[in-house]
């Protein structure tokens, strides 16, 4: 569906944008309203309050919900799926103790976050976070303390990676708009990403861990083995109809096993992001078939369902058969039904933000500040980012805005890159209501809003104005 002709002007849509927000804030922070019942109730006035003609607030609605469910649901069901194969079969644990054993347990925080670091080049942030999920509840439970102090180092890491680091489609999309060199991207946002998550989301995370207690959520992976020997594990199981109890001895999947099923979604999705990448930049030629087939391969849900199926052969039918296997996945999908569906709805609301014309508007009255590039490539970005809560519609926008701009400055190579690390920062902070992802970390770690907006939101504004920091210094001396 296509953005709307906008009904106001920009400062309209924007009171109409913060009074949608503070709405929703109020609705369930204070009155404890459901957050999928705010959402989409908050969408449906957002969408009337903003000109979308009523005929058309059905179709808007769904836009924003049906683009986020497709890209979230199979990929949450798949990946818990694999988080609950580690779990169930000690895999999990394995791998804590060998990180554990390797780094010491005062930087278990820090080896999640190296871990995530590693594994978020190839893969997007949602994916990422959902595999790794099991592993931080895991090294959760074993030390005890705040849930953050584990889970925001690995979060933020994926975070990092995703918006900094080419082949992930924002900064690529970022220098394709600026005629920028993919390649010095990538070199340049590597070490500015390690840096801006070390201070911005390693430090502050452990802050803030201290200062906010959050539980480990029961529901997804509430039964993980905190202490016990995971190496083996004895469980009693009826001998057949009314048969006598007996012991059943399993033994834990060695660590080789476990890194080989970690590894191998992140290497098929490294299939897909390369490759596109490479076809981009006219490397590859759009029609080798050889590289489509590859490229299916590294399709997220495509990845994780391969992943499923070798996890479901090399862990789970170890020990036990087909059909116990099956209750194993079955049960894991329950729980994940609220998160799918809030996280839906979040992309609802952002989605309504988005077709309103908000963004555009914006970005005609942003456009010309008078101000060095840089600084107003990251306040567009921000402005754009907060306003409609998508980092990769902000970060594309704002680059095809400073695109001519740019051009006519005749910046070299290295500024064009130190640019598009600007807009990726302005479109990592302040993550709050109107993102699906902010959702989606909120359900994860069971937080509530409040506590999500005094952590999440926190250390992703921290990350962006690192990195936006480190650009700006190294464009001084360009």
């Amino acid at each position: 569906m296509e953005a709307i002709e906008p009904a106001y002007g920009a400062g309209t849509l924007l009171l109409i944008a913060a009074a949608a927000v503070a709405v929703l804030l109020f609705l369930i922070m204070k009155v404890k309203m459901h957050a999928f019942v705010a959402l989409v109730l908050v969408s449906v006035l957002t969408a009337l309050a903003a000109g979308i003609p009523v005929g058309d607030v059905p179709e808007a609605l769904a836009f924003g919900f049906s683009n986020t469910i497709g890209a979230v649901a199979l990929l949450v069901g798949f990946g818990v799926m694999i988080g609950r194969l580690l779990e169930v079969t000690g895999g999990a644990q394995v791998l804590a103790d060998t990180l554990i054993g390797r780094f010491g347990e005062k930087r278990a925080p820090f080896a999640l976050g190296v871990a995530a670091l590693l594994f978020g080049f190839p893969i997007f942030f949602d994916a990422g976070l959902v595999v790794f999920l099991p592993i931080i509840m895991t090294v959760a439970r074993r030390f005890g303390g705040s849930l953050l102090l584990y889970a925001l180092p690995a979060a933020g890491a994926f975070a990092a990676m995703h918006a900094l680091v080419p082949p992930h489609p924002g900064p690529v999309a970022a220098a394709e708009a600026l005629e920028g060199s993919i390649g010095l991207t990538l070199l340049v946002g590597v070490p500015i990403a390690v840096v801006s998550w070390y201070v911005g989301a390693f430090l502050v995370s452990q802050v803030l861990g201290r200062r906010v207690h959050v539980d480990i959520p029961e529901a997804l992976f509430g039964h993980i083995n905190g202490g016990r020997d995971s190496e083996t594990e004895a469980t009693e199981e009826a001998d057949g109809a009314g048969g006598a109890a007996r012991t059943v001895t399993r033994t834990a999947p060695s660590f080789a096993t476990v890194l080989g099923v970690l590894l191998l979604p992140f290497v098929l999705i490294s299939f897909n992001t390369v490759l596109g990448t490479l076809i981009a930049a006219g490397v590859i030629g759009e029609d080798a078939t050889w590289a489509q087939y590859f490229m299916l391969l590294g399709n997220t849900s495509v990845a994780l369902l391969i992943t499923v199926l070798v996890a479901t052969v090399v862990l789970g039918l170890r020990d036990r058969s087909l059909a116990d296997v099956t209750t194993i996945l079955d049960q894991a999908l329950g729980p994940i039904c609220s998160i799918i569906l809030i996280t839906g709805a979040g992309g609802m609301f952002g989605g309504v933000l988005r077709l309103s014309g908000i963004g555009d508007a914006l970005s005609d009255s942003l456009a010309n500040l008078g101000m060095s590039l840089i600084v107003q490539a990251f306040i567009i970005a921000t402005v754009l980012r907060v306003a409609q809560g998508s980092a990769t519609v902000a970060l594309t926008t704002t680059a095809g805005l400073l695109s001519a701009a740019a051009a006519e400055a005749a910046l070299s190579n290295f500024q064009i890159t130190l640019l598009v690390i600007a807009i990726a920062a302005g479109a990592t902070v302040l993550s709050h209501v109107n993102d699906s992802g902010f959702w989606l970390v909120s359900r994860f770690f069971g937080m509530d809003v409040k506590t999500t907006l005094k952590t999440w939101t926190v250390m992703e504004t921290t990350l962006g104005l690192t990195a936006f920091v480190i650009s700006l210094a190294l464009w001084a001396v360009a």
